[in-house]
């Protein structure tokens, strides 16, 4: 139990100097053992810094009596003390249901802390949810990116249980005689997080040892650590060429002579200044080779962008626009 509300100080007191006094935070509850217990021990927490908390509960309504299940979430959380409500949305199905549920409920969330002007939103994501994270991440081949997982703070979300096991929390639970509520698309194996929980993993543990997820999770941490670092260099390289950017083009000088992992990384800066976000590793190899071989090669297709190499210019041309 103390593990679990330590986890919640510890958070709150490395980004102390950063928290406005008397700041309100959100919760993100599902009703599982993992957020009932960070509901549990932000209640008891967030008082004594000053801050106050409420619970957020999204009923996607993807599941029969999902009402009556957020219904009894919020019975649950008010009776350890906290304000709870239920937000209902729609969940649509672009990118798959794991997606389009995940992309419906951080846009509620999103708007929610908007409107309540919240410091923090605050989820319950465990050290297990990290390795499923990196793992995911590692069998995509999409970089570091995504093989460092989840951070500890990111913008609005903030997770303190990283460092807890999954079974640490419904221990709490247990512990505190708090009621959960056990989700069964967690284990329902037509989709794929269950999958790489229930069969991945558990024969990875099975075959390697134990400390398997234990060992992602910090493969992740330390990995994170070094992209982060990586980006704040390309960020530092790009800021010369900021009236550039704001033309849609960047010098080819910018991106030549830089190692691949900075010049990629500048690369995909400059495209996201101009709203470019889905961008996979083959989109960037071909723009790249505008500079690093060019050959006279036409135009490139990106997402929402055509890029094109003239004299010594990248120019970015918006489709449609």
């Amino acid at each position: 139990m103390a593990d679990a509300r330590r986890a919640v100080n510890k958070l709150l007191e490395r980004h102390y100097e950063s928290i406005p006094e008397g700041s309100h935070f959100l919760l993100a509850v599902s009703g599982g053992a993992d957020s009932m217990a960070l509901a549990w021990a932000a209640e008891f927490v967030m008082p004594r810094h000053g801050y106050s908390c409420e619970a957020v509960i999204i009923d996607h309504g993807l599941q029969e009596a999902s009402a009556e299940i957020a219904d009894t979430a919020k019975k649950r959380l008010e009776s350890l003390g906290l304000s709870a409500r239920v937000i209902a949305v729609t969940v649509g199905n672009e990118g798959g249901a794991e997606h389009a549920a995940r992309t419906a409920r951080y846009a509620a969330l999103t708007d929610e802390a908007r409107d309540s002007g919240v410091h923090a939103v605050l989820l319950g994501h465990t050290m297990d949810d990290q390795a499923e994270t990196a793992l995911l991440g590692l069998a995509r081949g999409s970089g570091p990116s995504s093989i460092s997982g989840m951070a500890e703070t990111s913008g609005l979300w903030w997770r303190p249980f990283l460092g807890l096991r999954r079974e640490d929390t419904r221990q709490v639970c247990v512990d505190a005689g708090i009621e959960w509520w056990d989700d069964p698309h967690n284990t329902d194996e037509r989709f794929l997080r269950p999958r790489v929980r229930h069969r991945v993993l558990e024969v990875m543990e099975s075959e390697l040892g134990p400390g398997v997820v234990v060992a992602l999770s910090r493969t992740a941490d330390l990995v994170r650590a070094d992209d982060e670092f990586l980006d704040a260099l390309a960020h530092e390289r790009l800021e010369p060429y900021r009236t550039h950017l704001d033309e849609s083009h960047v010098p080819i000088s910018a991106l030549e002579g830089e190692p691949e992992p900075i010049a990629t990384r500048m690369l995909r800066l400059a495209l996201g200044h101009i709203g470019v976000e889905e961008l996979h590793r083959s989109h960037t190899d071909a723009v790249m080779a505008l500079v690093t071989d060019w050959h006279g090669q036409g135009p490139i297709d990106i997402p929402g962008v055509s890029v094109v190499r003239v004299d010594d210019q990248l120019r970015f041309m918006r489709k449609n626009s």
